[in-house]
């Protein structure tokens, strides 16, 4: 689902997608423009050469090569047409990224209205408008698309997401928190949703003083299932020494609040030690990896910077 912008690339992703785009007078040099549309349709080797066309379609945009983009955009067109709603999808990405103003994009998104009054179920096009309204800094126009999205997809995680996302940036925390437990429904395991909800629950603690000790207490489960599914998530470990950190500090024990979703202040202890040491072995060693720290470098450096105040506070 691409539910971001077509330019956005960081790391080690911008990395991969100029390797790949690279490879794009090779992979297209093989598959001639005018193959026979009704070649080995059902072969594995078709569904393997056309995804490949696809990926390679989107590092091309990520990198700037609109030309290569636009000859792998060809190739699909002509393989499944143009009413394929993917390929529809991929053809609004393709003039979004191309797109030289507001005035352009404005454009893509009445062509997409256009396509959705008459297939409303359109759902290539209707996460092309979600992104393409977030890009546009219409926030609420977005969160109405995104609606009406999981209204037709029920099922999509990655939609759930994307609306809490929308919801805290407006300051809908209750909303967010909401949103992000429908997606753990759907994924229970995806151990960097338990780890944002974790995030988030931690957040609203400060907002909501009467709720705070049952929001923090949810915090650190979430956090603790994040690393008990992903036991080197970095992410996890850092949101637990935090909400552990903050629930000593304020007292949220289960002694003090019975009725709170919350831990004994020796638990809560252990749990904090236990992130600080397993920060401290994954920062060690993947600092001295190229590839873990040109992937990850802003998550290292938040956690070292966390290592070391708690290192200062105990000396």
């Amino acid at each position: 689902m691409a539910l971001v912008e077509a330019r956005e690339v960081n790391g080690s992703d911008l990395i991969s997608a100029l390797h790949l785009s690279q490879q794009a007078p090779a992979i297209l040099g093989h598959n001639p423009a005018n193959a026979s549309v009704t070649s080995s349709t059902s072969s594995a080797d078709t569904a393997e050469e056309y995804g490949r066309i696809e990926q390679l379609f989107l590092a091309c945009l990520r990198t700037g090569d609109d030309k290569s983009a636009h000859a792998c955009l060809d190739r699909l067109s002509h393989r499944f047409g143009l009413a394929n709603e993917r390929v529809m999808g991929l053809r609004g990405l393709y003039e979004e990224a191309t797109a030289k103003d507001n005035s352009a994009l404005e454009k893509c998104l009445e062509e997409y209205e256009k396509v959705l009054s008459e297939n409303p179920v359109n759902v290539p096009i209707m996460k092309r408008r979600v992104a393409l309204l977030r890009s546009l800094n219409r926030s609420p126009d977005a969160i109405a698309a995104l609606i009406q999205l999981l209204d037709a997809v029920p099922t999509d995680a990655e939609a759930w997401c994307e609306l809490a996302d929308l919801y805290q940036a407006q300051g809908l925390g209750a909303q967010a928190i909401f949103s992000l437990e429908e997606a753990l429904l759907i994924a229970p395991n995806a151990w960097n949703i338990h780890a944002r909800l974790g995030e988030l629950l931690y957040v609203c603690t400060s907002s909501a003083e009467s709720d705070a000790p049952r929001l923090a207490g949810k915090s650190v489960q979430h956090f603790c299932r994040s690393i008990e599914l992903c036991d080197d998530y970095l992410r996890g470990y850092y949101g637990l020494v935090l909400a552990s950190s903050h629930m000593l500090e304020k007292e949220y024990a289960h002694e003090k609040f019975p009725e709170a979703v919350t831990a004994s202040k020796s638990i809560l202890a252990q749990l904090k030690r236990l992130g600080l040491q397993k920060m401290g072995d994954i920062v060690r060693s993947r600092s001295v990896d190229d590839q873990h720290w040109a992937s990850s470098r802003s998550e290292l450096i938040a956690a070292k910077e966390l290592l070391n105040r708690f290192e200062k506070s105990r000396s």
